[in-house]
Order: structure tokens, then sequence, then C-alpha cells
């Protein structure tokens, strides 16, 4: 079915023409001081979405696990960081501290590493891109520096991953889930990492998401992850028209105000695509269900169809079937997250933070792109081949590198 019929029956509003790209990787270093802009969120290009009947029905390779595979083998996904491998993080942070470099303009190029080290991260983000998705880092010393060489360190080993990409409006490109006391009820406003409520299967606006652990909660805040081909096959099997609908061009996504000039305040897109054709063409997922439930101020008012009871039943089964087949695991003080967001979808318990004078819970987070051109899936949208694709850019947003949360 045409994604224009799919339109028709919602009675939706017409999409706007699409943007014309900016030349984002010759972005002005006034403003940008690695010289290149966050693309930002963008429609997909609605040609290049594909019909359910070109969806697989069942996926296999390595994309494809499950828990039991991990659960009691941390060998086969942790990987503790070598003393040298910590002095050698920690000699590049001081001399990239020394350089003056602003810490938004850190890169690949200014933080080197050894072909030794080096070779261990080209290995793991082959593994986040194609392979399981995901690595945890331990024995990284959050606790024995400073802020600035944690961030540092941190943003300096995400460089060899990735592209960092703004994560909000207010241009962060290095991210702090902490609980700032922010309402979670007022979802059409409010960014959940920055609130205690639990976090519902998602994934991010970037390829890869980075989390180190910098503070604890007393109880909950705990990760569960799952791959989004495993899921694919078990509603192949056991709700085929649940998968249907989830490749459909009929879900919203708000942007919850984080809006260029000229642009919608929500995206039209569906759950599940595949990548454009000649590539892998693999199945690829973008979802937030905090970002579809958000949009009743338009709704309500006609703007755009409302939830339909066939869509709130999907992402019932799509939230309850990830629950049933995900990996769980406690991130504790130094170890380090790093997943893929284009086959894998991640949660995050409630939580409980320890009474003052105690921290409260802290992760820094980094939303890192991988450019089709340089190994990155080939997605059916306009900024594909942008360094820094996806992620969220308000105008001319400068990025910026807090190191605690504002």
């Amino acid at each position: 079915m045409a994604p224009g019929i799919l339109v028709e029956e919602h009675s939706a509003p017409i999409d706007p023409a699409p943007i014309k790209l900016r030349d984002n990787n010759n972005a002005p270093k006034s403003i940008f001081p690695d010289g290149i802009r966050t693309s930002g969120q963008h429609p997909p290009l609605y040609d290049q979405l594909r019909p359910y009947s070109e969806f697989p029905k069942h996926i296999s390779g390595p994309t494809v696990w499950t828990r039991e595979e991990y659960v009691n083998n941390p060998e086969k996904w942790v990987h503790p960081f070598t003393e040298d491998e910590i002095q050698e993080l920690s000699d590049e942070a001081d001399a990239f501290i020394a350089s003056g470099t602003p810490l938004e303009g850190i890169s690949k190029a200014n933080f080197p590493l050894s072909k030794t080290l080096s070779t261990v991260l080209a290995r793991l983000r082959e593994d986040l891109l194609n392979g399981k998705g995901f690595i945890l880092f331990k024995r990284f010393p959050a606790g024995e520096w400073s802020p600035l060489k944690t961030s540092v360190a941190y943003m300096g080993l995400g460089t060899h991953l990735g592209y960092f990409v703004s994560q909000n409006g207010r241009g962060h490109v290095l991210g702090h889930v902490k609980d700032v006391g922010d309402d979670p009820t007022q979802i059409h406003t409010v960014r959940i990492y920055r609130t205690t409520a639990r976090q519902f299967f998602h994934a991010d606006d970037s390829d890869i998401v980075g989390l180190l652990c910098v503070h604890r909660a007393q109880e909950g805040g705990e990760s569960d992850i799952v791959s989004i081909h495993s899921v694919w096959n078990t509603l192949q099997k056991e709700h085929p028209d649940v998968a249907e609908l989830l490749t459909k061009p009929i879900w919203y996504y708000d942007r919850k105000g984080e809006v260029s000039d000229g642009q919608q305040e929500w995206t039209r897109q569906p759950v599940v695509y595949i990548e454009k054709k000649g590539s892998k063409e693999r199945l690829y997922c973008k979802y937030d269900p905090y970002y579809v439930r958000s949009l009743t101020r338009f709704s309500d008012k006609g703007i755009i169809p409302p939830l339909s009871d066939e869509q709130k039943h999907a992402m019932q089964v799509l939230e309850d079937t990830c629950n049933r087949l995900a990996l769980h695991m406690v991130l504790e003080v130094g170890d380090i997250q790093f997943l893929s967001n284009a086959h894998l979808l991640h949660a995050r318990t409630e939580y409980k933070d320890f009474a003052p004078p105690a921290p409260r819970r802290h992760l820094l987070r980094l939303w890192l792109a991988t450019p089709e051109s340089e190994g990155g899936w080939a997605l059916p949208m306009p900024d594909s081949d942008e360094k820094k694709r996806g992620g969220i850019q308000v105008n001319d947003t400068p990025p910026r590198a807090p190191l605690d949360a504002e």
C-alpha cells in the first residue's frame, strides 16, 4: 500500500515539502568548533519507504540474539579496561585539556589513540553496527578523575566510534541523565531522561548511544536491552498484524518544541523501516512511545489523527514482547554501555535516589552518528550520509558540553 493512501485513510495533514539540507559538514567554526553541524530530525523520504510485502518474514545473522546467549556469559559482552588502556586515556585527556581546545571541539584527530586501543574500538564499532549491537566497558575511573577529565576521556573515546551529535534544543553534545525535578507526567514538554520515571523500550535519535555511570541510584534505574530483529521474528510468529502496522508511515512523533524555523512540531513515519534499495536492506527501528503519546495537544484539535485502538494495541504488544526477550543489566560506577540504536531498543526501570547530601544517580550520555559512507546503515532519510546525521538541532544553536545537568 502506498504511503499516500495511508495518509488519506487517516485524513492527515499534508506533509510539507522537504527542506533542502544545509551544508552541515562545512558549518562555521565560529559556532561549531569542529566545523560540523548536527543535521537534526527529519521526516523520512516517503518514496523510499517499503511496503510490508517487502519486509522479511524471518531475520537471521549476528544481529539476532537472545538473552540466554549472554546472561551467564559476560566474557561475550563485557570489556574491563586494562591498566594500560586507562593510562592511555588519562594521558590523552591531560594532553587535550592542556591544549586549551574547547570540549565541544574534541575529535578523533585531536584525541589520538594507540594502535592497540584503536583496534579494540574499531572492532567494537563493527560489532555495534553489524553484530550484536552492545558492549559494556568496566573500570573507567569515573570516581577518581575530575568532572572535566572524565568528560574529556569519555568524549574522546566516543569520537573513535562516531561523530557526537546534539541531544536537545540546547545543543548539548554531552548529556546528563539525571533527575532535575521535571514532572514526568508532562510528556509533551519534558524529556524523561531528566526524571526518575521509567523509560519504556525506545531508540534514541542517533546511531549509537553511550552511557557512563558516574553515580548509582539507591534503587532501580537498571537497564534492559533487546534485539529488534529477535522481536521482529517473534512478532511475525505471534502478532503479524502488529508487525505490519509498525511498517506503515502513520505514526506521528513529537518534536516537543525542539524545532527549527520552518519545521512542523512533529514528524510522520513508520516504526520500522528497510534500508535503501541496493544496500544490505536490513530492518531498522526508530521508536519512542513517549514521543508518540505526547501529541494529544494536536490530535485533540483535529490537526493530526489520534492514536487508533490498533496502534495502542501494537504499542502494548511491542513493549510486552521487548520485556519478555530483554537482557537485563546493572550499571555500576565506572561502567560504560554503548548500544546500537539501529537494531536494538533499550529501556530503564524507574528509580529512587539516595537522600541528600548523597549524589543523585548520574549518567553521562553520548549520541554518536555513523554516516552511510563510513559504514553506517543506509537509511531512507535525507541526511543518511551527513557526518552528524540525526540528533536534535534547533537553528544554529551552538554545541555545548556542560559538566553537569542544566
